[in-house]
């Protein structure tokens, strides 16, 4: 387990233009150095979109997946995005985490009832962590930010925490961002982890607004970037690191009580 480099891409996305996003994503993300993890706003190369019949996508026949997958060689760094799949005759806002040629995939298990998700699509129903350089990242979206019992954080038999990390993609609306910022820092406090986030910007095509406030934050609850309301487009850059997590588990030890 090492320091781990993290790239958060706030943008403006292109209402369900596919082709207009990943121009734009090409066009941010060049000669910005490297980095271990990229992380994209929520349905990245559509918005927040429920037209699904139009949007969705099959695995194998996935233009969205094609593109992160090109993107990751060649920036050589882990991903981290949502994007419309539909599956087996169902529709999912299924997370993708790209890493090194392979998929590990999360469907967003909170589907957001005020914006019409819950009429369209699948919640999905397991939690999903992946082991990355040491690093233990529980993949959320959006919504689920709100459910805590979702992230709850456990001990093992040999002591060791089931999350290091809790990864959230979103378009979460500049009206109720102090709810984002305020529920960000509790998930982090009560699990004694990180937590990065990734939101965007701009208007959407329902005249929806968003001010970003991407962050990463460690397990005091403390914003690592201290930029956080920058409301352009742009890359964020953070470093995780393991001894900060260790120290604050050691001095701290609150997970052992649970």
């Amino acid at each position: 387990m090492r320091d781990l480099n993290i790239s958060l891409l706030q943008f403006d996305q292109s209402w369900e233009n596919k082709q207009k996003n990943f121009s734009k994503i090409k066009h941010l993300t060049q000669n910005k150095g490297s980095f271990d993890l990229l992380l994209l706003p929520e349905m990245f190369h559509t918005g927040f979109t429920m037209n699904h019949t139009v949007h969705s996508e099959k695995i194998k026949k996935s233009v969205g997946l094609d593109f992160l997958h090109s993107l990751s060689k060649e920036l050589n760094c882990a991903i981290y995005t949502s994007l419309i799949i539909e599956e087996n005759n169902r529709v999912y806002n299924r997370g993708v985490f790209i890493y090194n040629g392979k998929n590990t995939f999360y469907d967003k298990r909170k589907c957001f009832g005020l914006g019409g998700e819950t009429n369209f699509f699948t919640p999905g129903q397991n939690e999903v962590i992946v082991d990355f350089r040491g690093w233990k990242l529980n993949l959320q979206i959006c919504y689920d930010l709100r459910f805590p019992e979702l992230t709850r954080n456990q001990l093992d038999v040999n002591g060791d925490a089931k999350s290091d990390v809790l990864l959230y993609v979103a378009n979460w609306p500049k009206k109720r961002i102090l709810h984002w910022v305020s529920l960000l820092k509790a998930r982090a406090i009560e699990n004694q982890c990180y937590v990065v986030a990734c939101n965007r910007v701009g208007i959407d095509g329902n005249k929806i607004e968003y001010n970003g406030n991407s962050l990463i934050i460690d397990p005091n609850g403390i914003i690592q970037n201290q930029s956080y309301e920058k409301y352009t487009e742009g890359i964020i850059n953070g470093r995780l690191s393991p001894q900060t997590l260790l120290n604050i588990r050691e001095k701290l030890p609150f997970l052992e009580d649970r």
